[in-house]
């Protein structure tokens, strides 16, 4: 089987949450078990180990009324070929979201998905498209390519990893520059013009990262105005639990980690380096227990619980440790804890492997 993996971001090249982990990880396992799995993504200007591509080809993307260019860059990490996929007035900023654009960047990037297939020896039996940056991927392949004898046989399926965030523009950009005209517009029509609807409708299939949040989403308290209609297409919906990568997170054999640790040694090893996690954020080393947490500081990952919750566990003489940023309201809340004892936050700044891993490996409750 050969699947194509399609993100917007891919470990260990560029990350900003959890989607770029499954996207290392779930192609490198699929290999192991003999698929040829590929991962394709644009090419960041802060791209990590750009020393490792090499350059294969040019060419033009449609995007709209006119055409962009796209060089096509490849790499391989453990056993995985990745395809990058550059244009830098798209993609030549630091960061990889939250630009006025980013319709148009990843509406192209979708473009650019199909384009490279006739620039590249690999056919995928099945395109794998994560959240609304590759959602138009299933909507190109069936609007401008399905007739074409190498499309034809290509199945799509479309993970949601967060539906919170669906790529909701105004028509104006929908002809213009998606290059979807008014007679195919309600394919991504759903109260507002959503990407993510697109998929939901050209997808074969579609999965999300657990059972439970294929179920979650159906309510409407989950589903971010979208549980009507995945209700109509639940035929195709389901849930599939993301895993761990062991080698890049254990404990035994992590050269990040202050000290090894497994089955055999796990006390002292936890204990040194739970005092070694203490040290780098400024913290009590009293025998206290270390609640550690990492996410995107936002509403939708329970940061208001956190928040009602911390200045009481403080108080009982937990530890706490916190990694990551998001919205105002959250990160100036975590900030006042800084200067406390048994409390520390961390800004996304920090949010590199090895930081991430001295965290699992140093905390008691994460």
């Amino acid at each position: 089987m050969r699947i194509l993996y399609a993100a917007s971001e891919a470990a260990p090249f560029a990350k900003s949450g959890g989607l770029a982990d499954v996207a290392g990880s779930l192609p490198k396992a699929l290999v192991k078990d003999g698929v040829d799995a590929r991962v394709i993504m644009p090419l960041y200007g802060d791209l990590k180990m750009r020393d490792k591509l090499e350059y294969v080809t040019n060419y033009s993307v449609p995007v709209g009324w006119r055409s962009q260019y796209c060089g096509l860059f490849k790499a391989e990490v453990n056993g995985v070929t990745y395809y990058f996929l550059d244009n830098e007035y798209y993609f030549k900023r630091r960061g990889l979201y939250g630009f006025y654009d980013d319709g148009e960047r990843f509406a192209f990037f979708s473009r650019a998905v199909l384009e490279t297939l006739f620039y590249i020896d690999f056919t995928p039996d099945i395109i794998n498209c994560n959240d609304w940056q590759t959602a138009l991927v299933p909507v190109y392949l069936n609007l401008y390519y399905r007739h074409l004898d190498k499309f034809n046989r290509i199945k799509t399926i479309f993970t949601i990893h967060n539906i919170a965030y669906q790529g909701k523009y105004g028509t104006d950009i929908l002809e213009d520059t998606c290059g979807i005209g008014h007679r195919d517009q309600h394919i991504v029509e759903y109260d507002a013009r959503t990407f993510m609807k697109g998929a939901f409708e050209m997808a074969d299939k579609i999965t999300t990262v657990s059972p439970t949040y294929a179920q979650e989403i159906l309510d409407p308290w989950f589903s971010y105005g979208l549980d009507a209609l995945l209700r109509e297409k639940q035929y195709k919906l389901c849930g599939i639990l993301n895993g761990i990568d062991m080698e890049a997170n254990n404990p035994a054999t992590d050269p990040k980690i202050p000290f090894n640790y497994d089955v055999t040694n796990f006390e002292e090893g936890k204990a040194k380096c739970k005092e070694a996690l203490q040290d780098k954020f400024g913290l009590n080393k009293d025998g206290s227990p270390v609640f550690a947490m990492v996410s995107r500081m936002v509403g939708m990952k329970g940061f208001d619980l956190v928040q009602s919750v911390a200045d009481g566990l403080v108080d009982r003489g937990i530890e706490l440790v916190i990694l990551g940023s998001g919205e105002n309201q959250y990160e100036t809340s975590s900030l006042t804890c800084a200067p406390v004892t048994r409390a520390a936050w961390a800004p996304t700044s920090a949010l590199s492997p090895p930081c991430l891993r001295q965290i699992y490996a140093g905390a008691d409750v994460f």
